[in-house]
């Protein structure tokens, strides 16, 4: 028992220290994630104030700020408060003969860097695609995940708007995708982050982009701005579940972008009855409402 609380306290220690590191610039720049954060968000936001897509939308638009405590705490927070349950899990896994490498079905390591983390990109882009279908396909899940689409005006903040329990639900998910194709993450991973943290950053911002002809490989924020609309096409569940790759939805067919003025109503049918503060945010998903 013992070795298992060592396990969990060093973890959370570890991350608390690391995080802390990061905020007095004690860790490597391209591993700092706290600052690299807030450098890509200054950076995006001044793009929206300079290039504003909605022009009659605030700079500091509704729940603004509500938006900025939700990045820092889901970025930061949260992962240091679930960090020891994670290494308790792999503990308990590794006793059990399971590792990051057992479950492999090809073994990428030999593979050139650049290839390494291609294949790393895309094999975490399509399991979030995946399971962001399964966040809007099943009312269990939709209940947590409704606290993102409550966002009513689009800003850049808004893509780390989301219930602490998405952590819960992709996490394991995405940790079993890099275990059967790989069983590993690249030495140089920090790249495929940063960059999923901008185009997340992008498709949530008050920005008129589609990249162009790329807009069917990347996602954009036109494209995205369609998956938080107030009413969606009948028969749907959900459009543009696309996390940085918008390929996995024309593939599957679940792309929908009927145009692109950037002036449609945002949310979800009840809205209007959805807590507007992050405590009460976060405990509504634990009420069990019915999808509308």
């Amino acid at each position: 028992m013992k070795e298992y609380v060592d396990v969990f306290i060093n973890a959370f220690m570890g991350a608390v220290n690391w995080t802390w590191k990061s905020i007095i610039f004690e860790v490597p720049w391209y591993t700092n994630y706290f600052w690299g954060l807030i450098l890509i968000s200054l950076i995006v936001w001044g793009l929206e104030i300079a290039f504003p897509w909605r022009k009659n939308q605030s700079i500091f638009r509704k729940d603004f700020w509500l938006d900025g405590f939700y990045m820092f705490f889901n970025f930061f927070l949260f992962v240091i408060a679930i960090s020891g349950f994670y290494k308790l899990l792999e503990k308990f896994f590794s006793q059990l003969g399971i590792s990051e490498s057992s479950l492999t079905l090809i073994d990428f390591s030999s593979w050139p860097s650049w290839a390494q983390l291609v294949i790393f990109f895309i094999i975490l882009d399509f399991v979030q695609w995946f399971t962001h279908t399964l966040l809007h396909k099943y009312e269990f899940l939709w209940n947590f995940h409704k606290v993102h689409h409550s966002v009513k005006e689009m800003g850049f903040a808004a893509h780390l708007r989301y219930h602490w329990m998405e952590n819960i639900v992709y996490k394991p998910l995405k940790t079993f995708g890099v275990m059967i194709l790989g069983g590993f993450e690249p030495e140089q991973a920090y790249i495929v982050h940063f960059i999923a943290i901008t185009i997340g950053h992008f498709n949530h911002s008050n920005i008129k982009i589609t990249w162009g002809p790329l807009k069917y490989i990347l996602n954009n924020p036109v494209m995205h701005l369609y998956h938080h609309a107030y009413d969606l096409p009948k028969g749907t569940y959900g459009v543009n579940f696309g996390i940085s790759l918008s390929i996995w939805d024309y593939i599957f067919r679940t792309n929908y972008i009927p145009e692109d003025s950037g002036t449609i109503e945002l949310g979800f049918h009840g809205d209007d009855k959805f807590p507007k503060d992050f405590i009460h945010q976060n405990m509504e998903g634990f009420r069990g409402s019915k999808k509308q």
